[in-house]
């Protein structure tokens, strides 16, 4: 698994060079509602291999949770399903407050 931090993330997805990864955000809804990183799509942890078709395993993506322990589970599930380009968002949403979006909602 493969870690990203909130400000390469950041680059990344400003750059119009390149195709935009897939933000993927398990965390349960209550929490996405309450932040979330703009164009992320909401799966929950417990329902992503049920949902697991969703998801393009050619594409690049970007696991996003809180703090990153949940993403983390979820790369590496994903990994060993054969996606091949997955990241975890290193801080998750709350690296992403503090480093790039300070006005975004904090726990």
């Amino acid at each position: 698994m493969q870690q990203i931090t909130a400000p390469a993330l950041r680059e990344r997805l400003d750059d119009a060079s390149q195709a935009a990864p897939l933000l993927l955000d398990v965390r349960e809804p209550h929490e996405y509602a309450f932040c979330h990183i703009e164009g992320s799509l909401n799966i929950p942890m417990n329902t992503v291999p049920a949902r697991i078709g969703e998801l393009d395993p050619d594409r690049e993506i970007v696991v996003i949770c809180h703090h990153g322990m949940r993403s983390a589970s979820i790369a590496g599930f994903l990994g060993s399903r054969d996606f091949q380009k997955v990241f975890n968002l290193s801080g998750g949403v709350e690296a992403w407050a503090v480093l790039v979006d300070p006005a975004m909602p904090r726990y």
